[in-house]
């Protein structure tokens, strides 16, 4: 289990003077347990004092926030776990993500393009997400390998998100608005002001090399799709070739599986099944049963 998600809440309660000092034939009320889980985070007062003072105008300048300067990693362990359950709840097309093992500030995620110029594209990325979160700067979003984009350094591989998120909000932006936008960046190219200036003059200049930079790029990305992951670290996101043996059993599961009437939505009338054919990206579709004429 992820250290940091085990957070102990474990806590002493002190007697007060009164029940240290009851007379023998009073009986002591116990203390009303919750009806809730053994894990209870503090509730979060608005415009909260911080408990303590800061020592020196360095740590002041640090607990701007009183609400974050109180309850310390409480605080930034409930923002990471909301911030992950909207992700999870939004289902974003065409990205899985998955927190570290070592450090709940760093995840580890990977990208599939299925249309446009950059198809069949597999992108693996870091989103990396200040200590201060959610009162600091936004999450920095880092591939892999640098792929050719005008938004993307083709050094460092860091995409451009402070263009969008010039001023990050708390309870405004969220984590899954940034791999969203991480996504849309290969559907919708913007060319202004960009990281790299080459894929910006081609894709205005030059589209047909431009394209035929990009898939030189898909390629090499893909091409390095089995590589073991650069942070050592078990949550990393790492792809395996096609093994019979481990993989067959959980396609025959995904092609085979149907929902139950329950769990489709009211009024929704579903038959038949859908598959894509093996090597391509064309859907095709059969009837369970023939329609009544």
């Amino acid at each position: 289990m992820n250290p940091f998600w085990s957070m102990s809440t474990n806590a002493g309660r002190k007697r007060s003077d009164s029940e240290e000092q009851g007379g023998p034939g009073e009986q002591k009320a116990s203390p009303v347990r919750p009806s809730f889980g053994k894990k209870q985070l503090p509730s979060i007062p608005k415009n909260a004092v911080p408990i303590t003072k800061p020592s020196s105008p360095a740590s002041a300048a640090q607990a701007t926030n009183g609400t974050h300067a109180s309850y310390g990693p409480f605080y930034l362990e409930y923002s990471l776990l909301a911030e992950f359950t909207l992700v999870i709840k939004q289902k974003l097309p065409g990205i899985y993500v998955q927190p570290s093992y070592r450090s709940a500030l760093m995840w580890f995620g990977v990208i599939f393009i299925r249309h446009g110029l950059y198809q069949d594209g597999v992108f693996k990325f870091t989103v990396y997400i200040p200590d201060n979160y959610p009162d600091g700067e936004c999450p920095r979003v880092v591939f892999d390998i640098p792929v050719f984009h005008p938004l993307v350094d083709p050094v460092s591989g860091e995409l451009d998100v402070r263009r969008v998120f010039t001023k990050w909000r708390r309870n405004h932006n969220h984590i899954w608005q940034v791999l969203m936008y991480a996504r849309t960046v290969f559907y919708k190219i913007n060319t202004m002001e960009p990281l790299n200036p080459e894929a910006a003059v081609l894709y205005d200049k030059d589209i047909q090399l431009f394209k035929s930079k990009v898939v030189d790029s898909v390629k090499l990305c893909n091409s390095h799709l089995f590589d073991q992951p650069k942070i050592d670290d078990p949550y990393a996101i790492s792809f395996s070739p096609w093994n019979p043996a481990v993989h067959e059993e959980a396609k025959e599961k995904m092609f085979t599986h149907k929902r139950r009437p329950e769990d489709l939505p009211k009024g929704l009338q579903v038959s038949g099944l859908s598959w894509v054919k093996p090597g391509s990206t064309q859907p095709f579709s059969k009837e369970e049963y023939p329609l009544q004429t």
